[in-house]
């Protein structure tokens, strides 16, 4: 019987911006799962400098992604048709005023991007083709927190859907806050009074929602912590912190990513330095640590559960590895497969 096969992208550090941060990567890979092994092959490869985040379009057409580099040297936005064979066909890009764009969504028939070093969100419309328009509204967040190493300006860093299809909301790093916003008109609007803080000093990185939207769940770079976020009246507060990290840690706390299994049961959070995943059970508004899966590799900065939620992959910047984890009933990882070829891996995502 042949066995299944899942292909999906990942996206990936293909330059040094700074001296301590950036890759070797090829651009865009097209990579292959065996949904029985967990054995990755890659297909493709396409070109793109940084491409550090990926999002797919809701009819599975289309691949956006940004450049991940500095302001002065001019990063865009690119588009790209996805082909039967699931090679990528380059169709446009617009240029991003802003600096180190690190994150990108889908909303409709928009784009819309988040700057890392210049914290703002920028709207870019699509044509019906598929094709990228110039940049129709961009905001600019205000504001600092206590760390004053690294939350000294704002730092958009994700740009988050909520299950409702109405509001968005942007995790910034710099100033503690999940940033709301909406659509009026087909324009992207802040929404203000749906801000949510956290704790400061907590560096909100990515924020994800469970299937209700009832409940957040937030990753707290700066702290290694998790923030339970719980809807009041149609806006967020902060309702519990948990920490994400092993008691007897003592490094420095560097979450980069967060993930809700898709049965709502299960939450798991990277941390780089840790070099692991920790494992949550979800209990209503509650979260329950049940373990820690080391990675046994250099800088954990992404993973995505495929969209059955039999499978975990999970990339390493600075080691190569990208790692298959089959996702077992309790929630826990066991590894399947390893490999080194796909370079300087930062995103993953399934169409």
């Amino acid at each position: 019987m042949k066995a299944a096969l899942l292909i999906f992208f990942i996206g990936s550090y293909t330059e040094y911006p700074i001296p301590d941060f950036g890759g070797i990567g090829h651009g865009i890979y097209t990579v292959q799962l065996n949904t029985e092994t967990g054995e990755l092959t890659i297909l493709h490869t396409m070109k793109a400098r940084n491409p550090s985040y990926l999002v797919i379009s809701d009819d599975n057409q289309f691949l956006y992604c940004v450049n991940e580099i500095d302001e002065s040297e001019n990063p865009k936005v690119g588009a790209y048709k996805i082909n039967a064979d699931y090679t990528l066909e380059f169709l446009n890009e617009q240029p991003i005023a802003g600096g180190y764009p690190c994150h990108i969504q889908t909303f409709g028939n928009n784009v819309l991007v988040a700057c890392y070093a210049t914290g703002n969100v920028i709207q870019f419309p699509l044509d019906v083709s598929g094709k990228l328009m110039k940049a129709k509204k961009e905001y600019q967040h205000k504001g600092s927190s206590i760390n004053t190493a690294r939350q000294e300006a704002p730092h958009a860093h994700q740009i988050a859907v909520h299950p409702n299809g109405r509001d968005v909301y942007v995790s910034d790093l710099g100033i503690d806050m999940i940033k709301a916003y909406h659509f009026l008109e087909n324009r992207l609007v802040p929404n203000d009074v749906k801000d949510c803080k956290v704790t400061k000093g907590s560096g909100p990185r990515h924020v994800v929602f469970n299937a209700a939207g009832n409940l957040g769940y937030v990753n707290n770079e700066l702290t290694g912590t998790v923030s339970v976020l719980q809807s009041k009246e149609g806006s967020f507060d902060e309702l519990k912190v948990y920490s994400a990290l092993p008691d007897d840690y003592s490094g420095v706390a560097s979450g980069s990513a967060i993930r809700i299994h898709p049965n709502g049961q299960f939450l798991y959070v990277a941390n780089r330095k840790l070099e692991a995943i920790s494992i949550f059970r979800i209990d209503k508004d509650k979260l329950e640590p049940i373990d820690y899966q080391y990675t046994n590799g250099a800088e954990l900065r992404e993973f995505n559960i495929t969209p059955d939620g039999k499978w975990l992959i999970a990339c390493h910047q600075n080691s190569h590895d990208t790692v298959s984890y089959q996702i077992q009933e309790d929630g826990r990882l066991q590894e399947r497969y390893r490999t080194k070829e796909i370079l300087s891996p930062v995103c993953v995502v399934f169409d």
